[in-house]
């Protein structure tokens, strides 16, 4: 009797990991389709919050907050979308200075590690002969074309969403109530509680730190004299949603740019390193700990792996939501007895 149960509970193992492969493989090929909805669900998670306090503080019905909120996120969007156009096209217009900049770093470099270097002929066209970066380059360009296309597009089908979503809010838990009926009703509405307060926190936390990343950065580097420092700031903001990584790849990014900027005046980079450094220290691991209160449980390890294999499935979004989406597994599993 107790080998039968042993083989059962082998097969059911087995299942079971068929099962996370298919679902996984689900999830990868249904992307352009599932990643709105995950992402208006989370965003539906952080404006609830604020729609409880538009009617508890100021008696704003429903419908009119999430007017207010999107009118709010609509005057940002706009506001940081024009700051950002016009710093591209500051940066094309001033090409020809940084492509003198390139020039002469690239000239040190091509003598320390013995690269050929043609006076006659353009930065891009050396750099091409050495690496193939005109071809990297281009494809580079019209990848981010297609990209800026279909977040426009992203982005009307995720407000839609988010809206059908804030205005279901007052009715689910009666809905679910009525569907989850039985015996693990209470436990499930408990579970789904717990799920909305985790995510809800960290998203929300998540937000504030990195906004304040943004803004901080970009103070830092416009009092240093970096050109395009609300290019930076932005670049802060969005990465610092990847846990652990995110705040390295900007201030590697930002540094490397404040070497060509200032090239050989050693000063202003130590600065510039100094505001990344600082700033991401002080906030991740000081500030962010403190204000998110109680831990996630999720181990270093565990998010490494979160971003690793949700970054494969959803790319660059599914990065920015491994951890919550990794929350939400942990606690269905803390709630499944045998998982």
């Amino acid at each position: 009797m107790k080998k039968d149960v042993n083989y059962s509970r082998g097969i059911f193992l087995l299942l079971l990991c068929i099962c996370v492969l298919l679902v996984t493989a689900v999830l990868k090929v249904t992307s352009e389709v599932l990643l709105p909805v995950i992402i208006a669900i989370m965003l539906s998670f952080v404006f609830q919050p604020v729609l409880v306090f538009f009617k508890k503080k100021f008696h704003i019905p429903n419908v009119l907050g999430i007017v207010i909120i999107f009118l709010i996120l609509f005057a940002a969007i706009f506001f940081i979308g024009n700051l950002l156009f016009s710093s591209i096209k500051t940066i094309i217009s001033v090409y020809p200075k940084y492509e003198e900049r390139f020039v002469y770093v690239y000239k040190a470099v091509a003598e320390i590690f013995h690269l050929s270097y043609d006076n006659e002929s353009s930065l891009i066209t050396n750099l091409w002969n050495q690496l193939g970066i005109r071809n990297a380059i281009q494809s580079l360009g019209f990848k981010l074309s297609n990209s800026l296309i279909d977040f426009a597009k992203n982005l009307t089908v995720i407000a839609l969403f988010v809206i059908f979503f804030l205005s279901e809010t007052n009715l689910f838990k009666e809905k679910a109530i009525v569907a989850l009926e039985g015996k693990s009703s209470g436990k499930i509405i408990s579970m789904t509680k717990d799920i909305i307060l985790q995510v809800t926190r960290y998203l929300s936390v998540k937000f504030f730190i990195s906004l304040l990343t943004g803004i901080f950065v970009f103070l830092g580097t416009m009092v240093i004299g970096l050109d395009f420092p609300i290019i930076w700031g932005f670049l802060a903001f969005v990465l610092n949603f990847i846990p652990n990584f995110g705040s390295i790849i900007s201030g590697i990014v930002t540094i490397i740019f404040s070497i060509l900027q200032f090239w050989p005046s050693p000063g202003p980079v130590i600065w510039v390193s100094f505001v990344m450094l600082s700033v991401n220290m002080i906030l991740g691991n000081f500030v962010e700990p403190k204000v998110q209160g109680r831990s996630l449980g999720l181990s270093p390890f565990v998010i490494i792996v979160s971003l690793s294999i949700w970054g494969w499935i959803w790319g660059f979004m599914g990065m920015i939501l491994a951890v919550p989406v990794t929350v939400i597994l942990k606690i269905v599993c803390e709630n499944i007895e045998f998982l």
